[in-house]
């Protein structure tokens, strides 16, 4: 239930990026200073031209990490059911860096305070509906496997009647033990293909987020096939048919 105070982090963090990043683009003014010396920090010249929409893309990229920050920190205090497991104190630590690092890396794609001067709405691409809609695809099936396995420890009613692990079934848990895993991976890939598919460094992240996934799924998959014989022989752990 501490991973509560991950998304309480990344929304006012990324929120708060979202909105300087906003404010530079519609209201004609700059990033604080202070991002500014991150960018160089990092290499990224203030004074470079806008190369492939990255303002807008970098601005819809940002909202969509903060939506999905949202959506998260809703379902973990309205729908999700935890058990009363604990987390390492070094995990906790680092995930409540990785989320002020991630915004921060977003922003660190695009120029600091150098506009094209197009308008927004002439530089929306092709490869930005493409990740958009992944995005809203893969965020949908992610909250539906969670309601799944939430509503596994309630009643019709809605009451909590169990903190046991059952054995899930609906959605993409036919096909895979751990869907919600596999979709949070499907929304980092929609976050990489709005970025234009070329920006390595958040391939990166993507890299970083298969690996952790797949390993929390591996985990995961072999304790259901530990604890329940009649556990379905056909699921995958992480990725359908792999």
């Amino acid at each position: 239930r501490w991973f509560t105070h991950f998304y309480v982090v990344s929304v006012l963090w990324n929120g708060f990026l979202l909105t300087c990043l906003f404010q530079a683009e519609f209201l004609g003014g700059s990033l604080p200073s202070w991002i500014q010396h991150l960018h160089s920090t990092f290499g990224r010249d203030s004074q470079s031209k806008d190369m492939g929409n990255e303002h807008v893309s970098a601005l819809l990229v940002l909202l969509l990490l903060w939506l999905h920050s949202c959506r998260r920190l809703a379902e973990c205090l309205w729908t999700s059911v935890f058990s009363n497991g604990v987390i390492h104190i070094v995990q906790y630590g680092f995930g409540l860096a990785y989320y002020i690092a991630v915004g921060s890396t977003v922003l660190c794609q695009v120029p600091a305070n150098i506009r094209n001067g197009e308008e927004l709405s002439v530089q929306i691409s092709w490869y930005h509906i493409i990740g958009v809609v992944l995005y809203i695809w893969a965020s949908l099936h992610q909250h539906r496997c969670l309601v799944i396995l939430a509503n596994l420890r309630k009643s019709k009613s809605g009451k909590v009647v169990s903190l046991s692990h059952s054995i899930p079934f609906g959605d993409w848990f036919e096909r895979i033990s751990c869907p919600h895993y596999f979709a949070e991976f499907l929304i980092y890939v929609s976050m990489a293909i709005t970025l234009g598919f070329r920006n390595m460094t958040w391939w990166c992240v993507v890299m970083y987020v298969l690996f952790n996934q797949a390993l929390a799924a591996v985990l995961c998959h072999e304790f259901y096939q530990e604890n329940f014989s009649s556990y379905p022989e056909h699921r995958k752990a992480f990725i359908p048919f792999v």
